[in-house]
């Protein structure tokens, strides 16, 4: 196995755990390394430090997945890590009436570049890296021990791959996968399109928020601005809503939601779907609402457009507030990675102020169980939400 080593000022990290190693901490990299060859990085002294593969000549060039030495990489240590991280799951995650989360989330279950979600007994994965890409072989091998999968398909779709020059790829790797799989969450029942639907189908980071929220859309007109598939929606008529707005620029999406809330028995009487972009429909006056949920797609998808993009959050916060009734419930979400959870609430401050709204903070979440976070891994930390009383 191929040794790099780590410059005494740089190892502080790698000490620390964190599952990156810049090109800049190496004392030196040997020509001819592929994406995904495995290494091991020790000091200046030569102790072992921790292992990972090689990432690229660029800004990354090492991910670690390991602090183990001489450990063999092949079908029976991913297997390890898969049972590892399982174990988190089914300890925090899984219960009767919850099928579907995330079983592998990268760096932080020690499988860099890797992402698997499951739907009931079925898989999806998205190989992010050249250098996971480089074991899918061994990756699907160990998922079909490790979780006897009906199907696993694959959705490496993400714009994270052009980064490394990859294009987009799906597909079926292991079993049959059906068009449509329905699932169970906290006992309520959605159908997920994991071939053609967002990220991998569906948005299983925002179940603990879509829980949360159910308490607060009791005898009130909620209004599900950027709904897609109706999540947020089916949550709120189980709440005891007594009207939903959905609204989302997809038609199959609103489809698939409506599909969603006669699967669990409701009345679609008390809903409404409209196709439509979401700013455009909350910018127009005259509508009222007591409880509105914003869960937009990032808005800073680069660190250079991060103005714009804050200028988007606050424009539709700002219009969501001025929709609400007053003592409402505002329910917003960010997904974007280059924004802070604390500038996030000072740009809500930002939109209270500009609109005369005081706003009270109730609660605030960020990732789920099922997406753990290695605690120095700060660049993992994506997902922020408020819910606010207005």
């Amino acid at each position: 196995m191929v040794k790099l080593t780590v410059r005494k000022e740089r190892s502080g990290p790698v000490r620390g755990f964190h599952p990156w190693v810049f090109s800049k901490a190496l004392r030196s990299i040997p020509e001819g390394l592929v994406p995904g060859e495995p290494v091991e990085l020790c000091d200046e002294s030569g102790s072992f430090l921790a292992s990972g593969y090689f990432n690229s000549y660029g800004q990354i060039s090492v991910r670690l997945w390991g602090h183990e030495k001489d450990e063999p990489v092949g079908t029976d240590f991913f297997v390890r890590r898969l049972e590892r991280a399982a174990d988190i799951r089914r300890r925090y995650v899984e219960r009767p009436g919850t099928n579907a989360y995330r079983l592998i989330n990268g760096e932080s279950d020690l499988i860099p570049g890797l992402i698997v979600d499951r739907y009931g007994d079925h898989l999806v994965v998205q190989f992010h890296t050249r250098g996971m890409e480089r074991w899918k072989t061994e990756v699907v091998e160990s998922l079909v021990a490790v979780f006897g999968p009906r199907g696993i398909w694959e959705r490496s779709d993400v714009s994270v791959r052009n980064i490394e020059n990859l294009g987009a790829v799906r597909g079926l790797l292991h079993g049959s996968v059906p068009d449509a799989i329905e699932i169970a969450e906290n006992g309520l029942r959605f159908l997920v399109d994991v071939k053609e639907g967002q990220k991998t189908g569906f948005f299983l980071d925002q179940r603990d928020k879509r829980s949360a929220f159910t308490k607060y859309a009791k005898d009130r007109e909620v209004l599900n601005c950027f709904s897609y598939t109706g999540g947020f929606t089916v949550y709120a008529v189980a709440g005891g809503a007594r009207r939903v707005v959905s609204v989302d620029s997809s038609r199959r999406a609103l489809d698939i939601a409506k599909e969603n809330i006669i699967l669990n028995g409701f009345d679609t009487s008390r809903c409404e779907f409209v196709c439509d972009d979401a700013k455009r429909y909350l910018r127009e006056p005259g509508r009222h609402f007591e409880a509105t949920v914003l869960d937009p797609p990032a808005f800073i998808k680069d660190r250079r457009k991060k103005q714009e993009g804050l200028a988007g959050y606050r424009a539709i916060n700002e219009m969501a507030l001025r929709n609400l009734s007053p003592g409402g419930v505002l329910v917003t979400c960010s997904c974007s990675a280059h924004l802070s959870l604390s500038d996030f609430r000072f740009l809500l401050s930002e939109a209270g102020a500009k609109t005369g709204r005081p706003l009270t903070l109730l609660e605030t979440h960020t990732h789920g169980i099922d997406h753990p976070q290695l605690v120095p891994f700060t660049e993992g930390e994506y997902l922020k939400c408020f819910i606010l009383r207005g």
